[in-house]
């Protein structure tokens, strides 16, 4: 059996083996990591072999870190190994593994957006969809919130209903954004826990947003991951993710980069101070935060374009659309959910 992890940043590994009574039999690591000196591929084979058939990532990496003590590995580390481990054993799986519906429909309200989210999640954890990436479109302004913000600690109300941006409390953690019809490019991934798993929480973000930062480098973006959920380039913050996962296995990763925001109406609706305003890219409220914009020169339909087609070019896909009961579902969920004070003012 064979398993194989690519490294967010790094290098790919891959191990095969068998099992022999329940126990981890003839492991052979390889892959186009750096490590020094040549015996430790050896011994990170040794070391796994005898282990028990179910051991989790934790153990697998502890008993690889004691076989490569004092070894420099490159690309590559402990962890890397367990999870292709794991992968050869049926126990995780891999981008491969999956046929991802690509969905990228006309404009909606905020609102339905935010709630296609859980219904689509909801959905893939129900079996009823598979593994799924969404384009956001939207027709009018908003304010959306994270699931655990104080409202009127992250916005200004009375400047969010002069601007006309509706405030809206997503399902997943992370920061507010201000959003605009056309000034950012946001997406969903509704993806098994299996894809993600033996990895930490923190190496997930990076995990499923790696096909974005390699997007981004082919339009010329020097774009790097930033723990915990920051997507930057020498220029400023591009993006921030955030995470939502279900007990029953499955997870909502989205992002929100910016094309070309506001930077005045931003700070206006959003009660952030200089240091934040800053770690997005600009030092006045009087400049536009466009990071996307203006370090491709390209229209943000093109970027988009340039962005699914790379990730088409990584994982198989196929065309698709939100099922007409996936909307009547989200389009209840605005009315008895996402428009409710007790929803929106959940913290208040």
């Amino acid at each position: 059996m064979r398993g194989e992890y690519k490294v967010p940043g790094g290098k790919l590994v891959a191990v095969d083996v068998e099992v022999a009574e329940g126990r981890l039999a003839d492991v052979r690591v390889s892959g186009d990591f750096f490590l020094d000196p040549d015996e430790a591929l050896e011994d990170i084979g040794t070391a796994l072999e005898g282990m028990p058939g179910d051991s989790s990532v934790v153990l697998l990496a502890a008993a690889v870190e004691r076989a490569v003590a004092g070894a420099t590995m490159v690309g590559f580390d402990a962890d890397a190994v367990a999870i292709a481990t794991r992968r050869a054993l049926g126990h995780a799986t891999g981008w491969a593994d999956h046929l991802f519906e690509v969905i990228h429909d006309e404009p909606v309200s905020p609102l339905l957006n935010v709630a296609l989210d859980q219904v689509l999640t909801e959905e893939l954890d129900a079996g009823r969809r598979g593994p799924t990436l969404r384009i956001w479109e939207w027709d009018e302004s908003a304010v959306i919130i994270g699931s655990f913000q104080s409202l009127r600690g992250e916005v200004d109300l009375a400047a969010a209903d002069r601007l006309g941006a509706r405030v809206i409390r997503r399902i997943s953690g992370g920061g507010a954004m201000f959003m605009e019809p056309g000034n950012t490019i946001s997406y969903s991934l509704y993806v098994p826990a299996s894809l993600v798993e033996g990895l930490s929480f923190e190496r997930s973000y990076a995990f499923l947003d790696d096909w974005v930062v390699g997007a981004l480098h082919d339009l010329g973006i020097d774009a790097t991951y930033v723990p915990l959920n920051d997507i930057a380039s020498p220029a400023g913050k591009i993006a921030g993710a955030a995470q939502k996962r279900t007990a029953g296995g499955a997870i909502l990763h989205h992002a929100t980069m910016a094309y070309d925001m506001d930077a005045d109406k931003m700070t206006q609706v959003l009660r952030i101070g200089r240091e934040k305003l800053s770690d997005k890219g600009t030092r006045s409220a009087n400049k536009r935060v466009d990071p996307l914009r203006s370090q491709t020169g390209m229209a943000r339909e093109d970027v988009i374009e340039a962005l699914v087609k790379a990730f088409r070019a990584r994982y198989r896909t196929f065309d698709g659309t939100v099922t007409p009961a996936e909307r009547e579902r989200a389009e209840e969920l605005v009315r008895t959910k996402f428009t409710t004070p007790g929803w929106t003012a959940r913290v208040p």
